[in-house]
């Protein structure tokens, strides 16, 4: 639906190429997609596809998480969990949403999607000059023992953010080798595991993960929801709805004051809660790398480094997944593209070549390739 200040912004910038659209606080305007170079039909068969292809699992998520993470050791919910609803998404191209269904505005766990922003919090902290260099020890800046040792000491923020750190340790009462640990071995085989250097090999780990979080609240001393609030999701126009929860035990004292620190993913509960609108600004942002209007929220230069393929693992930035090497979609050739992705199916999808994001919520997740190809097909 169209506004009358909308439509007058609309005649506005006719036949300029140089203003890019953003929605207001209150308003996300439509367009048909033949208006931006789509194919309706084949639009609408991307959309289908995205209702016929739920996940499989329970729409209960205390049910779903359980059963999908029963191979860990010790695994309990420790945070808030939340029923998920339907299906849902929005295509958006040239910052226009061309295509939607389900609710949008229904706040939903979304998992490790979480991580991209954390990543973009981290971005704030080397912007702003907390972290001088992301190749720094994190000893460096959190000296309370956590990164003591030979081997821990050699853990550097860059490592945290590609997930190639392999420090060791137990964070909040989880031993890091608790978390997805190998299909081979048993307990005394993870607990005594050989070490990889820092920095060599890449391992999807949810305790290291939250070691981020933790080491950037002691560099903002301030619980990092408000920093994404006040200086990512506020200026991006996001509704007050959203929530970035932490295990409920994971308290810490800083400045006399007892601050939480946040997950980054939901697998034994807490991370974000948001609606698709909300991450869809989210995504907006990045996809305009990193602007907001007259506002510049992160550099373009910790954008470009976020997306960098990793030397441990060519698919995996700083928190985003790259459509490239071993994770790259076979129905999809484009390895421009990168994408957030969560437990059940979220995903935030950027074409920055296209001006064009797709975002997805409870998509079976093996489908989303299938998914992509099928939005690409209408262009």
């Amino acid at each position: 639906m169209k506004s009358l200040m909308g439509i007058l912004w609309l005649l506005l910038c006719t036949g300029s190429q140089a203003a890019d659209y953003y929605p207001s606080r209150s308003q996300w305007l439509e367009k048909a997609p033949a208006e931006v170079g789509m194919d309706g039909q084949s639009l609408q068969r991307a959309v289908d596809f995205a209702l016929a292809n739920e996940y499989s699992g329970s729409r209960d998520l205390r049910v779903a998480i359980l059963e999908g993470f029963k191979a860990e050791p010790f695994h309990q919910l420790l945070g808030p969990v939340k029923k998920r609803g339907g299906p849902a998404g929005m295509i958006v191209k040239d910052g226009f949403i061309v295509a939607q269904w389900g609710d949008l505005e229904r706040v939903d766990m979304t998992f490790s999607v979480t991580k991209s922003y954390l990543s973009s919090v981290a971005g704030l902290a080397v912007d702003q000059g907390l972290i001088a260099d992301v190749d720094d020890k994190v000893a460096d800046y959190v000296w309370d023992g956590t990164f003591d040792g030979e081997h821990n000491s050699r853990v550097s923020w860059h490592m945290l953010l590609n997930q190639s750190s392999d420090w060791s340790g137990e964070l909040f009462g989880i031993r890091d080798w608790a978390d997805r640990p190998p299909k081979e071995g048993g307990l005394d085989d993870w607990k005594h595991r050989r070490l990889n250097a820092p920095g060599t090999v890449m391992e999807y780990n949810d305790v290291r993960v939250n070691l981020l979080a933790y080491s950037l609240l002691q560099v903002f001393r301030q619980p990092l929801p408000q920093v994404l609030k006040q200086q990512i999701m506020d200026p991006i126009g996001a509704s007050v709805t959203w929530r970035w929860q932490g295990y409920e035990h994971a308290w810490v004292s800083l400045d006399g004051l007892n601050m939480q620190s946040v997950t980054g993913g939901g697998h034994s509960g807490g991370g974000m809660f948001v609606s698709t609108l909300d991450q869809a600004r989210f995504g907006l942002m990045v996809l305009r790398e990193g602007r907001w209007r007259d506002r510049q929220i992160l550099s373009k230069d910790w954008l470009h480094r976020a997306i960098q393929p990793s030397q441990p693992n060519p698919s995996y930035g700083y928190m985003w997944w790259l459509n490239q090497g071993s994770k790259k979609w076979s129905q999809v050739e484009d390895e421009s593209l990168f994408y957030a992705a969560g437990f059940g199916g979220n995903f935030i999808v950027i074409d920055r070549t296209q001006d064009l994001m797709i975002l997805t919520r409870w998509l079976e997740p093996s489908q989303i390739g299938e998914m992509v190809s099928l939005v690409k097909d209408s262009l």
